[in-house]
C-alpha cells in the first residue's frame, strides 16, 4: 500500500513538472471585453471571476493573467509571462525588448488602429506644434512624447498624467498628448488636434526566451493564427444559394468573392449550390443582385474564423 502510494505520488509530481504551460497576459480595462470576445470566436472560453486577476480558460496548457496593457510589455520582457496582448504604443513607450509576433487590428470600439494625438484648446493661440516651445504638455506616454518633441526640435516640458487628461487644458497645461479612436472625446472637451504623434494597433508579443522554446513558439503561433482568423471573420459573412446551371455564369459575375466560389452539384438535375465569403458591408446590396441574376434559396450566415 505504501509503495503504491509512493509510485502514484511520483507520477503526479512528474506530471506537474513535465506539463508545459504558456502564460499569457490579457489586457485589463478598455480592451478587455473585445479581447474576450475575440478569444471566444477563436474557440477559447475564458471566464473572469469577481476580483480575480487569474481568469480560467478551457485549455489546460494556458494560464491567463489580467494585467493593464501598459504593463504587459515589461512583464513579457522580463519573462514573468510568456506572451501578451498589448498596444504597440506601450511596447514603444516601455522600450521593451520582445518578439513582435504580429498585429491584431482591433480596439475598444472597432477594428481599426488608434492614434496618439497632440491637442490644444480650440480657443488656444497655439496653432502649430512649434508654438509649444516653452509650454507644458501632459500625457501618459511621456517617452513617446519626448521623442516626438526632440525630432521636431521643440523645447517643451512633459509631465505624466494619471488620467482625465482632456480636462487639464488649458487651466493646468498648454497641451496634451492623448489616445483617440473616434475623436469624440476630444471634441466634447473643445480640443483641436495639432498633429498625430503615433498610430498604434494591438499586437501579440512574446518573451525572447519563450520564443526559443519550440513548444511555446508553436503554441503561440497557433493561437495567433486563430485570433487573426477570428478578427478577419468580424467583417465577413458567408452566403450560399441554389442556382440553375443556365444562370450560373451570371450569378458568379456579381459575386466579389474572397476566392472563387464553391460550386457543387445538387440532386436535382441542372441545379448547383454556390457558396462563398463576402464583406458584410456589401451583403445588403449583393443579395438583391443575386436574386435578379437567378439565385434561389439564398442564405446568409455569420463566421467565427477566416483563415487565409
Amino acid at each position: 500500500m505504501h509503495k503504491t502510494y509512493k509510485q502514484f505520488s511520483k507520477r503526479v509530481l512528474y506530471y506537474k513538472v513535465s506539463k508545459m504551460m504558456l502564460k499569457i497576459g490579457l489586457p485589463k480595462g478598455s480592451l478587455q471585453e473585445s479581447t474576450l470576445n475575440m478569444f471566444k470566436k477563436a474557440g477559447y472560453s475564458i471566464n473572469i471571476y469577481s476580483r480575480s486577476y487569474k481568469p480560467s480558460i478551457d485549455d489546460t496548457n494556458i494560464e491567463c493573467l489580467l494585467i493593464r496593457a501598459q504593463e504587459i510589455p515589461r512583464y513579457v520582457e522580463k519573462g514573468i509571462i510568456d506572451i501578451g496582448l498589448t498596444g504597440m504604443d506601450w511596447v514603444v513607450e516601455n522600450n521593451a525588448d520582445i518578439v513582435n509576433v504580429g498585429k491584431l487590428v482591433y480596439a475598444k470600439q472597432g477594428l481599426k488602429p488608434v492614434r496618439w494625438v497632440l491637442a490644444v484648446s480650440e480657443f488656444s493661440k497655439i496653432k502649430t506644434p512649434q508654438d509649444l516651445n516653452g509650454k507644458r504638455i501632459a500625457t501618459e506616454v511621456v517617452n513617446i512624447t519626448k521623442k516626438y518633441l526632440e525630432q521636431k526640435g521643440i523645447d517643451a516640458s512633459v509631465e505624466f498624467s494619471w488620467g482625465a487628461t482632456e480636462v487639464k487644458v488649458p487651466e493646468l497645461v498648454d497641451a496634451i498628448v492623448e489616445l483617440t479612436e473616434t475623436g469624440s472625446s476630444l471634441k466634447a472637451h473643445n480640443l483641436k488636434v495639432l498633429d498625430t504623434i503615433l498610430e498604434s494597433t494591438t499586437v501579440l508579443i512574446s518573451n525572447k526566451e519563450s520564443w526559443k522554446s519550440s513548444w511555446k513558439r508553436k503554441k503561440t503561433e497557433d493561437l495567433f493564427m486563430l485570433l487573426k482568423g477570428a478578427l478577419a471573420a468580424e467583417s465577413m459573412v458567408g452566403v450560399k444559394m441554389n442556382v440553375h446551371k443556365e444562370n450560373l455564369e451570371e450569378v458568379i459575375s456579381v459575386l466579389p468573392a474572397l476566392r472563387k466560389p464553391t460550386v457543387s452539384n445538387l440532386s436535382s438535375d441542372g441545379w448547383v449550390a454556390v457558396e462563398t465569403i463576402v464583406d458584410e458591408k456589401i451583403i445588403r446590396d449583393l443579395i438583391p443582385k443575386l436574386k435578379s441574376a437567378g439565385a434561389e434559396g439564398i442564405i446568409e450566415y455569420p463566421l467565427n474564423k477566416v483563415i487565409y
